[in-house]
Parts: C-alpha cells; structure tokens; sequence
C-alpha cells in the first residue's frame, strides 16, 4: 500500500489494455479504488475481473472520449459509485504515423478528436467538481513527440501532443494552488498504440517499437505523481527506452 494513493478514487481512460489497463492494476494493487473506462467493454471486465481477484477494487465503463456526454455521465457515475474522483489520467490516445503528403485528413480528424478533445473533455468533466472539493490530480499523457517533433510521419501527432502538453502547463498555472496537473510523455512503450498505424509506414513503426519498454514503467511513473504529498506537484515526467535517441 503507499500513503498517498491508497482509498484515492482514480479514473483512467483508455483502460481496457496498455498504459491504461497497467496503471489500474498498479494502482489497485496500492490501495486505489480505480474506474476504468473505454469503447471494448469486454477488455475492461476483463481488467476489472483480475483486480477484484487480487484483492482490489475497480468498476468498468464503457465510453468513447470523443463524446463529451458520455465523459461527463462517466465521471458522474464514478462519483455516484464511489463518492467522489481524486484523480484523472487522460490515457486514450491515438498515433497513426504517415507522411502529410499523403493528406489523410480523416486520420489527422481522428487523432485531435481522441488525443486533444479527449483530453479536454475529461478536464471539463472533473474540473468543477476538483474546484469545489479544492482539491484533485489531472494526469494527462503527452509523449516525447510533444517536447520534439516526431517527423516525416508523425507531425500530426506531434501536434497533438505538444497541445497536451500545452493545455497541461496552461491549466497548472491557473488552477494549481490547489489541483495538481502532470504531463506523463513516454517514449516507445509496448502496447496498442503501435497498431495505430495502418499506411505506408506501418513497417517503420513497428521496427521502431522493438526497442519498447513495458507499460508498467508508465504506470509507475503516473504512481510516482499520484503518492507525493499534496504540498508537492510533480508537473513533468519524460521517460523513454534508454536505447531510445528521439
């Protein structure tokens, strides 16, 4: 158990597989009462179904981040099942990597809908209620292609998460006298994400994605932010392969 995340109620999206699905396991495992939510149902039970055998306590939601309305009954529901949320980690993401040339605008739609008004619209959905609790921890997850960035092939992408990151430094200097906000910014992680892409450089990224390191490093960097005392705002955390240049 550690002090400063256990009884904490922490919602996570994206947290059917991956990051998402690490980081309720880890903190569950630390005494964290932990909604997930994302579109598969079915791999959320099954995330639910493994902590509630070791031990922990978590509840599933089926939601799609692009919808504001769903965001917003989701967190009303963790509040009406839990009683309140302390934490948000904004985690859905998406990351199809292609040359703008190839000016596929649907995907360049796809990934500010789930990357850049996902995030926001978890932030609207909690941040009242963090303001009149006067207190409360936004997690968003950024990547290193949001401090540098990531082209030919992810300069889309780059630009939605260095919004993210943005938003996150933003939001910290208005509310953050008494809610925390990190930006997590991982490098090459083992999960879902890399399926993203499904064009032309499909064959790069996956060669590029075998240096990865496993989720579960992400999920103890989010853990690392969560247990400081509330005196203390761990505002960015970059991590990446120690093989990994970019």
């Amino acid at each position: 158990m550690s002090k400063g995340i256990q009884d904490k109620v922490v919602l996570i999206t994206g947290g059917s597989t991956g990051i998402g699905a690490e980081v309720a396991r880890l903190l569950a495992s630390q005494g964290a009462k932990v909604a997930i939510a994302a579109r598969r149902k079915d791999k959320l039970d099954e995330v639910v179904a493994a902590i509630e055998a070791s031990g922990g306590v978590a509840r599933a939601y089926s939601m799609d981040v692009t919808d504001k309305k769903q965001v917003e009954a989701v967190v009303a529901a963790t509040v009406a099942d839990f009683g309140k949320v302390d934490v948000l980690v904004n985690n859905a993401g998406l990351m199809p990597i292609r040359p703008m040339s190839e000016v596929n605008t649907d995907e360049w739609d796809q990934m500010i809908d789930v990357n850049l008004k996902g995030t926001l619209y978890g932030v609207a959905a909690v941040l009242p209620r963090f303001i009149a609790q006067e207190s409360g921890h936004i997690i968003n997850l950024s990547s290193v292609a949001g401090t540098k960035v990531f082209a030919p092939g992810g300069t889309v992408y780059s630009g939605t998460k260095f919004a993210v990151s943005a938003i996150s430094e933003g939001l910290r200097q208005e509310v953050g006298d008494k809610i925390r906000v990190t930006s997590i910014a991982p490098g090459a992680v083992d999960s879902e994400l890399k399926h993203s892409t499904s064009g032309t450089s499909a064959d790069a990224v996956l060669d590029f994605y075998k240096q990865a390191i496993p989720a579960a490093a992400v999920a103890r960097a989010i853990a690392f932010a969560i247990e400081q005392p509330a005196d203390v705002d761990i505002n960015e955390i970059v991590l990446r392969p120690t093989i990994q240049v970019f």
